[in-house]
């Protein structure tokens, strides 16, 4: 399953991203949150896996879908996969782009049984609608 938290910069999605992740990290889960740098440390519960993702090297989407792959390979029992700025992840702000990414996404989770939440920095009426199904 994907989720998507969409707006506009300063209406409060990282936030809502924060206590989504505190409150699933607070059951018997296994999180990950992938961000570019480290604002979010202070934030998260300790049990949280954070991943800088500009320790490796990872850009575009195609190499997020395959870095994805490897953290699901090397985790068996995860549970939820959190991006903060999909757009500063991935080094790509193109919706089209997005929307492609997010369809190979969806194939690939869907036997997995993983939640996959996304932080999105956009106006939501604006966004093509292989993004806008995700919301």
């Amino acid at each position: 399953m994907i989720k998507i938290i969409s707006g506009e910069k300063g209406t409060g999605k990282t936030a809502r991203l924060v206590d989504d992740i505190n409150q699933v990290a607070s059951t018997d889960s296994n999180v990950v949150c992938i961000e570019k740098g480290n604002r979010l440390d202070q934030l998260l519960k300790y049990s949280v896996r954070l991943i800088n993702i500009t320790e490796y090297p990872v850009t575009g989407y195609d190499q997020l879908l395959a870095f994805l792959g490897g953290i699901c390979s090397k985790d068996y029992d995860l549970t939820h996969v959190y991006v903060d700025a999909i757009k500063k992840v991935s080094g790509n702000d193109n919706m089209d782009d997005l929307s492609a990414f997010l369809a190979k996404l969806d194939t690939f989770m869907a036997d997995k049984g993983i939640t996959v939440t996304i932080n999105l920095t956009a106006n939501i009426d604006t966004l093509p609608e292989g993004v806008k199904k995700y919301i």
